[in-house]
């Protein structure tokens, strides 16, 4: 046991160096990497609690623990940061999993009857938090174009691509809402799977032109 005479024989560093509980670890220097992660993870949770007009570059640095100006040197501007969100989220490539001739009755499965992914979730509540925003929803339609309906309406082809891939795209987005609006529905387990074939009839009608 440690007395009042060690520290006398000992000096205080070393007395420190001899005793654990007077250890001090010295903190990492900040990872660039993490910290860049942690700031996209911050803005994803603020523009998906708020809307994009409400949303501050210091908010989204007092979350992290940074200046604001360490967010702006990552990612630029407000725009920027909003635009590297939106493509950190899903971007629904998945859809395009799979043999064509059983889309409808895949994604109709997936959006009545499986839990909601947090990815996907997470940037419709983004999208639809945005629609008050002019430059917001100049983001999310360029965004969305590139990422999505263009690959997607390639992926469908033929005439109308583009038509029928946005005909789609809004049934399932509308179906998704619709879901986390009512909490699953309110159909009892018949009339979902009832739903499930009338939905997958539609989507592959679209997709099949």
């Amino acid at each position: 046991m440690s007395t009042g005479d060690d520290k006398a024989i000992f000096p205080l560093g070393l007395f420190r160096r001899a005793n654990p509980l007077f250890c001090h670890v010295a903190p990492r220097p900040r990872n660039a990497e993490a910290t860049r992660a942690a700031i996209l993870n911050a803005a994803q949770e603020r523009f998906s609690r708020d809307s994009y007009d409400d949303v501050g570059m210091r908010d989204i640095a007092g979350d992290v623990g940074v200046d604001a100006a360490l967010v702006s040197r990552y990612f630029g501007s407000k725009e920027d940061l909003f635009a590297a969100v939106l493509d950190s989220c899903s971007n629904g490539n998945e859809l395009m999993d799979g043999p064509r001739g059983e889309f409808g009755r895949r994604v109709a499965h997936e959006v009545i009857f499986k839990p909601a992914k947090e990815g996907k979730l997470k940037g419709l509540l983004i999208m639809l938090r945005s629609v008050g925003s002019a430059k917001a929803m100049e983001i999310v339609q360029r965004t969305g174009t590139e990422r999505f309906f263009n690959p997607f309406a390639e992926w469908v082809g033929g005439e109308d691509a583009m038509v029928r891939a946005r005909l789609a795209a809004a049934t399932i987005m509308g179906m998704a809402v619709s879901r986390e609006i009512t909490g699953g529905f309110g159909l009892t387990q018949e009339e979902c799977e009832r739903m499930e074939v009338r939905m997958a009839a539609l989507l592959q009608g679209a997709i099949d032109g």
